[in-house]
């Protein structure tokens, strides 16, 4: 199956702390949780699941989140009655409305019909194939703005229609990215696009970090330097440096597939990336 729904009723199970969890999903693009699907024992990894808010109280029913499956179908006791197995997917929860903005039921039956919407229980159930395109459109209109103009939001393109970034804590730190950029300059480390030259004001400033060692092939004690770890990159050199490869590739790796090419521009380094330089020694030393 391509895509579930998984049901959530704050009245009947409100373990989460719904503001924390939209907190977490902005700072770090994912919270992670394990989620019960009932009888259901096909669910693979990658599958999308749509978070379907159920319940009759201030907020009202409607689509409310998105997220993908990473984990097969697993039983696990139910801490409740440790006697029973309960079968969960874990889920990786990537985009979240705030609660009241969810799109509500009579919406996704006039615009996304084929579900009665309404009548959804149990977590677990397929949505028919012919059916995501609908709920991706819907998500894309109503669905939560990207915060980053680069990146589209999760949930509102197939798959095979986009390339994915991971995207770890490390780089959505302020005061790792601050130091970083302190450092290296807001030009992109691999091709020296720059932002604020290319579009003026609005785009001083603007440019993503890239994590050089993967967060997974970190150890819990670890560390960041934001300067030999983080490294500047616009959009398209961070989608290519993890583009069909485990192991991100190096900024040496990709000026070389640049240069290739033919596209390698030259950088220079004038007085204000010197100054930058030392600005950011500065900081490390008082930390």
């Amino acid at each position: 199956m391509d895509a579930i729904i998984l049901v959530w009723n704050p009245r009947l199970w409100n373990a989460w702390n719904y503001d924390a969890v939209i907190d977490q999903v902005t700072e770090t693009g994912r919270f992670l949780d394990r989620w019960s699907v009932g009888r259901h024992r096909d669910i693979q990894p990658g599958t999308q699941a749509w978070l379907l808010l159920q319940g009759q109280g201030q907020h009202g029913r409607g689509l409310i989140g998105h997220g993908v499956v990473m984990s097969e179908t697993y039983e696990a006791q139910e801490s409740s009655d440790p006697g029973s197995t309960v079968r969960y997917v874990n889920v990786a929860f990537d985009a979240l409305l705030p609660l009241g903005d969810q799109i509500p039921t009579s919406v996704l039956a006039s615009e996304a019909p084929g579900v009665v919407w309404n009548r959804v229980r149990g977590s677990g159930r397929a949505i028919p194939a012919g059916l995501e395109p609908e709920l991706q459109r819907l998500w894309r209109e109503h669905g939560p703005a990207a915060s980053d103009p680069s990146q589209t939001v999760p949930g509102t393109y197939p798959d095979e229609a986009v390339s994915r970034v991971e995207v770890n804590r490390y780089e959505r730190s302020p005061e790792a990215r601050r130091i970083c950029l302190a450092f290296h300059g807001t030009s992109c480390a691999a091709c020296s696009f720059s932002f604020e030259v290319t579009y003026g004001d609005i785009g001083k400033g603007f440019i993503q970090v890239h994590h050089v060692v993967p967060a997974s092939q970190l150890g819990s004690r670890y560390r960041l330097d934001p300067v030999s770890d983080l490294v500047p990159l616009c959009a398209n050199c961070h989608a290519m440096a993890h583009h069909g490869v485990g192991t991100p590739r190096t900024v040496a790796e990709l000026r070389r597939a640049i240069a290739a090419a033919g596209h390698l521009s030259g950088q220079v380094v004038d007085d204000r990336a010197l100054a930058a330089q030392d600005a950011a020694h500065r900081i490390l030393e008082q930390r």
